[in-house]
């Protein structure tokens, strides 16, 4: 019985994206900014789109978030007042005392661990390098969240 092979021709895909411009920014972007693949237009929509997206979901997880502490809330008080639960108010103050001098004690010294400082300044980093992409974003999230 004669078998028949089928040949396949073999596709090398980083030959492929090499030879078309806008596979290239997608799949082979070069190593820098933003700034310096993309010209000014499409960094603000980019931005824009991500932003507004950001800024829509945080608005209803906002609103969801105040919903349940307010409702949860508003029911502790309904068990305290009607005697289901005690509240003890001392016990409550002193955590809270508690809690203030933490701050402070931290707040006061100011310093930052090394690996905080060091992610603070990757953000600074690259917010500088793509100004007009964080612009564009922080729009974006202000329309997000009035929508």
């Amino acid at each position: 019985a004669g078998a028949k092979e089928d040949s396949f021709n073999v596709l090398d895909l980083a030959e492929y994206t090499k030879n078309r411009p806008w596979w290239r920014k997608i799949f082979a972007p070069s190593s820098g900014s933003s700034a310096e693949k993309y010209n000014v237009a499409t960094q603000l929509v980019i931005g824009g789109i991500t932003g507004w997206c950001t800024g829509f979901i945080f608005q209803k997880v906002g609103k969801l978030a105040a919903t349940a502490v307010g409702g949860g809330f508003f029911l502790l008080q309904i068990a305290n007042h009607t005697g289901y639960i005690k509240v003890d108010w001392k016990l409550v103050e002193r955590d809270v005392n508690k809690a203030k001098q933490q701050l402070k004690f931290h707040s006061s010294g100011n310093k930052m661990s090394p690996e905080v400082k060091s992610r603070v300044d990757e953000v600074i980093i690259f917010l500088k390098k793509n100004v007009i992409l964080t612009g564009g974003f922080a729009g974006g999230f202000m329309l997000g969240m009035a929508s």
